[in-house]
């Protein structure tokens, strides 16, 4: 019985439950993990490279799917005289996290999963990719959602353009303001998430997280549509509001458009900003 004893204290004091947290848990070597340097901000090697035209189909192809499958959904909601016949607002939000988890998992190896150009903004004022990759990013991303509603248009016209198109347009009772507001700390929770799920460092120290990143990143998606669906639609995806507005093609979806891109491009750079410098504690400068 003493020598259990024994074992048991040895036991305890080699497998400590005391682990480092916070900026303390950086400076821990039980990972070999250097800190990459910034992207450059011009890269025009990238324009001779087929694997940088390949990201850029990826996101098309992505992005595309994602309006197809998530607008297609809306509709079915919006057709059905009985709410409780179909998905309703959930499974609204549910298409959407649903699509983000499954494309992300998909795309990520290729080009890192964006399919938002409000996503590819915050990792660019991260430094996490080149000025001349994101602009490419966000036009394919923008080409693939209008190509995604405009499929879904062409299926059933009459259906898309008498029930919104799943354009996104700030409801009846709310503020331009309180739209705005919706559109910022959405955005900023999504990349807030995907800064974290794809943080290089967590990598190094926890290898499980390459594989859970898309999990908890759909998961935001899906909570921020079931918060704001009632106010704006939810957009927190210029490109998803661009593809929805520009097949639908009504006054009233225009005059609010400005907001789902200023709403998710501020909430992007505050998330940006947030993880690199609270979380991070990394300044915005190369390093050498």
């Amino acid at each position: 019985m003493e020598g259990k004893q024994e074992d048991v204290r040895l036991g305890a004091n080699k497998f400590s439950e005391r682990q480092p947290i916070g900026t303390a848990a950086q400076g821990t070597d039980d990972k070999d993990y250097k800190e990459p340097p910034p992207a450059p901000l011009f890269e025009p090697g990238e324009l001779k490279s087929w694997s940088f035209y390949r990201a850029g189909i990826a996101e098309f192809v992505a992005t595309f799917l994602f309006l197809y499958i998530s607008i297609l959904t809306v509709m079915g909601v919006s057709k059905s005289q009985s709410k409780c016949a179909t998905v309703g607002i959930q499974g609204i939000a549910w298409s959407f996290g649903g699509m983000i988890f499954a494309l992300v998992y998909c795309t990520a190896g290729i080009s890192g999963g964006h399919i938002n150009p409000a996503v590819t903004f915050g990792l660019f004022l991260a430094r996490k990719l080149s000025l001349t990759r994101a602009v490419f990013y966000m036009i394919m991303q923008c080409l693939g959602a209008i190509c995604g509603a405009g499929v879904v248009k062409g299926f059933q016209q009459g259906l898309y353009m008498g029930n919104g198109g799943g354009a996104n347009v700030v409801a009846p009772g709310y503020t331009k303001g309180d739209g705005l507001g919706a559109e910022i700390v959405g955005t900023f929770i999504l990349v807030y998430t995907v800064f974290s799920a794809t943080d290089a460092k967590r990598n190094a120290r926890d290898s499980h997280v390459p594989i859970l990143a898309p999990l908890p990143i759909g998961f935001a998606v899906f909570l921020v549509h079931l918060a704001t669906i009632p106010i704006t639609g939810t957009g927190i995806n210029p490109a998803r509001s661009l593809g929805a507005t520009i097949i639908y093609n009504r006054d009233h979806a225009w005059n609010d458009h400005w907001i789902f891109w200023v709403g998710p491009f501020i909430g992007a750079a505050l998330a940006a900003i947030y993880h690199q410098v609270i979380i991070r504690a990394i300044p915005f400068k190369s390093r050498s």
